[in-house]
């Protein structure tokens, strides 16, 4: 992992605090997991580091990652994760069922946290809500929460698209508080598809996936919470008219969030046009007045965090003929430099809150003494040497980017990002 020391106080000098939407600027000493203002009367500690035009927030937090262990370790072990993770600022992420065997029993839950206690990001598991995430035969759901504390629930990167099932699910949750995380498309309505359905589409010669596919199924999950009650907390919205539903949800009262995948903001279907498949994601890069609508929706809190949907894939499962190969990005790494270029529309403070405060909310969680230090201006490589994931599936794979997390306060640690 990176270079560790204990804790101790340090100095920054010039750096700017971000927490619970107030930016304050000066020299501050990091002391026992919390800044204080310096002021020349103090004695100052021996380490004192100029953190001239850096930022301080709370630790991220990421409600969408995936890994490949168990079973697909090659794509990203519990260890590859947890570097990356710490690598790129984030203190806690929300893990995805999508292993094999999928994350479906007390047994999985427990490996992945007894394997999970060794590494200073917290992981939080979500349990499958059917087995094998077929849509069909619930699983053990309130034995995943009773015997192992699972609140989070879902499919991770598959649809629940049985409405029967989905009714179940959302009641049975209700028991305990659990909120149930959901993908929600129509896998029919995008059957076959590569990517969004338009004139690019039509230009390319793919087939593709309707916006329709999202917004029917929006509408009728609403409708079973509207129904049957329940905490809800939409995934990686991608159109107009999901934000726009989920808006007018939150407006009556339903229980309901969610977010939105930083790239949805940065690429459009347009980005396909060479075939890289680096840029076939689920759900798919859409238009340009999809894309504001999201940022519309950041701004007014329809879409309450932003997640880096991390899916790493072998090189093998990747680099084929476009319709072959599978979908998803590596997202960790590039999340800090992705906000580094949605800065001008978005604000440090807004972003800061859409991967802290926002997402905390979300999880109904604590906010523990987790800090997150970076450099917005300074360049890095991203190549095979700083890539930490096992995975290289994203299009700025071998370029020079910028924004670099320079420390990470974790577990009582204050750890040095590596150079």
């Amino acid at each position: 992992f990176c270079s560790k020391s204990e804790i101790m106080a340090a100095l920054f000098r010039g750096i700017t605090l971000i927490a619970s939407g107030k930016s304050t600027q000066g020299d501050f000493i990091f002391d026992q997991g919390n800044f204080t203002p310096f002021s020349p009367s103090k004695e100052s500690p021996n380490n004192e580091i100029n953190a001239s035009g850096w930022i301080a927030s709370p630790g991220w937090t990421d409600l969408r990652v995936k890994a490949g262990e168990p079973g697909l370790e090659y794509k990203e072990t519990i260890e590859s994760l947890c570097e990356s993770l710490q690598v790129s600022g984030f203190s806690k992420a929300v893990l995805m069922p999508n292993t094999d065997p999928v994350v479906q029993s007390k047994n999985e839950v427990d490996f992945i946290k007894s394997k999970a206690a060794q590494y200073s990001p917290k992981l939080i598991v979500q349990g499958a809500v059917t087995k094998n995430t077929d849509g069909e035969d619930l699983t053990e759901i309130l034995d995943m929460h009773y015997q192992s504390g699972v609140r989070i629930f879902g499919e991770g990167n598959k649809p629940l698209s049985n409405s029967d099932r989905y009714l179940k699910v959302i009641q049975y949750l209700q028991k305990f508080e659990g909120i149930l995380f959901d993908h929600a498309y129509d896998p029919l309505l995008s059957i076959f598809g590569q990517m969004h359905e338009g004139e690019m589409s039509t230009h390319l010669g793919m087939k593709g996936m309707p916006s329709l596919a999202e917004e029917v199924a929006i509408h009728r999950n609403l409708e079973l919470i509207r129904y049957a009650g329940g905490r809800v907390h939409f995934q990686t919205v991608s159109t107009a008219k999901g934000v726009e539903l989920i808006r007018q949800a939150k407006k009556i009262g339903l229980a309901v969030t969610a977010d939105v995948s930083i790239y949805q903001l940065l690429f459009s279907d347009s980005d396909l046009k060479d075939f890289d498949p680096n840029y076939k994601v689920i759900p798919p890069f859409r238009g340009v007045p999809d894309r504001k609508a999201l940022i519309k929706g950041l701004k007014d809190g329809t879409i309450d965090a932003l997640v880096s949907n991390h899916q790493p894939q072998d090189f093998d499962s990747k680099f084929m003929e476009f319709d072959l190969a599978s979908f998803g990005m590596s997202g960790l790494q590039t999340f800090l430099p992705a906000m580094v270029k949605l800065e001008k529309d978005l604000g440090w403070d807004l972003l800061i809150e859409k991967i802290t405060d926002e997402p905390i909310k979300v999880l109904s969680d604590n906010q523990d003494s987790f800090w997150t230090i970076f450099d917005p201006a300074e360049k890095w490589t991203y190549n095979r040497k700083s890539n930490k994931s096992l995975s290289a599936n994203h299009p700025w794979f071998g370029t020079e980017l910028t924004g670099k997390v320079k420390y990470v306060f974790q577990k009582g640690q204050l750890i040095k990002i590596d150079e």
